[in-house]
């Protein structure tokens, strides 16, 4: 059974794709720079994507531990930021996307929850927040969005920074 949420994934959305493609795109999405511009500009791009699919999504876009970007569109609630809360949180403590996180527990035979020995209530590696990241410099921020299932989370962003930084 398919949810018709106007995304087309690339995949299965249940198949959680390999550790190597997850960690080649961490490798691949990387910014020269990242000024509070490119923040509205990536912030922008996210909500046009969003709404040409009428994506029920909150995004959000941190720098150094400041809120450069925030939309939460039709559908989303409160309980997306706190979801985003979360999964940047995960990003931050790791340097690495939120669904990559989760997959490395899943991929060891246990989950995020059970392994990692932090609250869940602070912590979420679900899918859906993703390093930025500077060359020569290394993680400065986030990019988040929640609403959708965790893997179209994430494959929503990825796809965003893609689009992104090939108009860079």
């Amino acid at each position: 059974m398919t949810h018709n949420t106007g995304i087309t994934p690339k995949f299965h959305p249940e198949i959680t794709p390999p550790l190597e493609e997850l960690e080649a795109q961490e490798r691949r999405l990387v910014f020269r720079q990242f000024t509070h511009e490119d923040a509205w500009a990536l912030g922008s791009l996210l909500v046009e994507l969003a709404r040409e699919r009428q994506a029920p999504v909150a995004v959000d876009i941190r720098r150094a531990g400041q809120q450069l970007f925030h939309a939460a569109l039709p559908g989303s609630t409160p309980d997306n930021d706190a979801w985003i809360d979360r999964k940047r949180r995960v990003v931050e403590r790791y340097g690495e996307a939120s669904y990559l996180v989760g997959a490395r527990f899943r991929a060891k035979g246990t989950t995020f929850e059970d392994s990692s020995r932090l609250d869940p209530d602070v912590y979420a590696a679900h899918g859906g927040s993703f390093p930025i990241t500077v060359e020569g410099v290394g993680v400065i921020g986030t990019v988040t969005v929640s609403g959708l299932p965790q893997l179209q989370d994430h494959r929503f962003v990825v796809e965003a920074l893609e689009e992104f930084l090939a108009k860079g």
